[in-house]
């Protein structure tokens, strides 16, 4: 169940192409991989099962956001959409100071990463069980949180709707997202603005290792999203804005 010393390897030289020095975390890193296979044995937390797939499609992908918009310092963040913790949890074991929310509407996921970051002693984090939809109308959480990291599948369009209203005017959401996004974002401009974003740049690269293609969508939050946003579960996915 250990991470094989090639993958080690190829973890740590993927990281050094991102900037990213793992020496004294690969640790945790070994942890997260033996936990997430363990728990892939009693349920379905991620369809990636082999070990350059969990290493480069998750652990490394996730430490691609780090190319985005300043993840430095004590700064609020949230995972939206984290499933089994990605990105949020690679990128929470390389910045610990970051204050991480991990949000996921599957129980077995999130109660997955509750359980990893106990035992990694990561925190300040704190991990919900819901719906950004919900979340997004809770005084709480609305207009809260100074990044928003989301890798869910979903339309830009649909993603903004979830996660800028979460977004405090002045911070910036991460997206995710493969390459080919230039119609994706032409279509979403419409939405992004409506709900008080703007696209700040779209920055391309090519994954370590697998040399496939990757885009973060960096858009930053200008203005507050209007109170009608977002609308309840169902809509947003039926009915996305444009």
């Amino acid at each position: 169940m250990q991470m094989s010393e090639p993958g080690v390897r190829l973890l740590y030289e993927a990281a050094r192409e991102l900037g990213l020095e793992l020496g004294p975390v690969l640790p945790s890193f070994q942890l997260l991989y033996r936990r997430l296979l363990e728990a892939n044995r009693a349920t379905n937390l991620t369809a990636i099962r082999d070990e350059k797939g969990i290493i480069l499609k998750h652990f490394v992908d996730s430490l691609s956001c780090l190319k985005g918009d300043g993840l430095e310092g004590s700064l609020r963040a949230i995972d939206v959409g984290t499933g089994a913790g990605f990105p949020g949890l690679p990128i929470k074991i390389v910045r610990p100071a970051l204050h991480l929310t991990f949000l996921d509407a599957t129980q077995k996921k999130i109660a997955f990463v509750e359980a990893v970051c106990q035992e990694l002693g990561l925190a300040p984090v704190r991990c919900i069980w819901g719906r950004a939809e919900e979340l997004g109308q809770h005084p709480d959480h609305r207009e809260a949180y100074d990044r928003v990291l989301s890798r869910a599948v979903g339309s830009l369009s649909v993603l903004s709707e979830l996660c800028l209203p979460l977004l405090k005017p002045g911070g910036v959401m991460i997206a995710q997202k493969g390459p080919g996004v230039e119609a994706e974002l032409e279509h979403a401009q419409a939405a992004i603005g409506l709900l008080g974003g703007r696209v700040r740049e779209v920055i391309t690269f090519e994954l370590p290792a697998l040399r496939e293609h990757r885009s973060l969508v960096i858009i930053e939050k200008v203005g507050p999203t209007p109170s009608k946003y977002p609308r309840r579960p169902g809509l947003v996915q039926k009915n996305p804005l444009s």
